[in-house]
């Protein structure tokens, strides 16, 4: 039974949504879906590579040695991020750095030869972490899902 000293709900309150619902803000979602993919990354790449670090070697596989500049644009990483990723990919010994011939002011990076092993192997482990991230999804979706996030860029 309810408290009779209880007022009873306002019927206008209780029929008006909110004016702002956070789980239906697309930021929001995508931030809840990032973390989600982040944890599955970080539990299953191999040698503790990190999103970045990944994003760096897996470009450099595809396109070959670039500018450390244009390392940073091809991966949607600033002047000072990239920086910090190279050096610790350098660290490691998977990239390394050679003036440019044509500009000496310019660094090219490339993959060494134990950076090829090593992207080599973890290609095939970020495949099953982006099925594991969309395991949810129909092929038609991932395909609209894409090009929908593509369209947003």
């Amino acid at each position: 039974m309810s408290d009779p000293t209880e007022a009873a709900p306002d019927a206008a309150t209780e029929a008006a949504p909110p004016a702002y619902r956070l789980d239906d803000q697309v930021g929001f979602v995508l931030r809840q879906v990032n973390q989600r993919h982040t944890t599955i990354f970080a539990e299953r790449m191999i040698e503790g590579l990190t999103p970045t670090q990944w994003a760096a070697m897996a470009k450099l596989a595809e396109k070959g040695p670039l500018s450390q500049n244009l390392l940073g644009r091809h991966t949607a990483m600033d002047a000072a991020t990239i920086k910090g990723v190279v050096d610790r990919l350098a660290a490691r010994g998977v990239v390394s750095g050679e003036p440019d011939p044509g500009d000496a002011r310019r660094l090219v990076i490339g993959l060494t030869e134990d950076g090829r092993r090593l992207a080599e192997s973890a290609a095939p482990v970020a495949t099953a972490i982006t099925e594991e991230t969309l395991a949810h999804l129909t092929a038609q979706e991932r395909k609209t899902l894409l090009r929908l996030l593509m369209k947003m860029l």
